[in-house]
């Protein structure tokens, strides 16, 4: 399964991405935008090494683990997208004070 390694990979590299962004940045909306956009990222990493796992080996442990980390990915990926759709409009509206403070 080389695509699931490759999506492993690319969800790993979006999740440090959106952390050096984090850290980087000092509006705090946007602080929060970008660490729901790091837990989508991490839950999709998680989710997809569960699944990986089912793919690797057949035994009832590797089940049981696979479940659980398919239940942390996807409750990590749905309440990042939660604080994602919640944290966007503030941290559009932080933006625009933040240029018009600018000028």
């Amino acid at each position: 399964m080389l695509i699931l390694t490759i999506l492993i990979v690319i969800s790993l590299m979006f999740y440090i991405f959106y952390k050096v962004r984090f850290f980087r940045t000092r509006l705090p909306m946007e602080k929060k935008w970008l660490s729901a956009k790091s837990s989508i990222a991490l839950g999709l990493f998680v989710a997809l090494f569960g699944v990986n796992q089912l793919f690797l080996y057949q035994s009832k442990m590797t089940y049981f683990v696979a479940v659980i980390f398919l239940l942390i990915g996807g409750l990590s990926i749905y309440g990042g997208y939660r604080a994602y759709k919640f944290y966007l409009p503030h941290a559009i509206e932080e933006a625009d004070q933040v240029a018009k403070n600018s000028y």
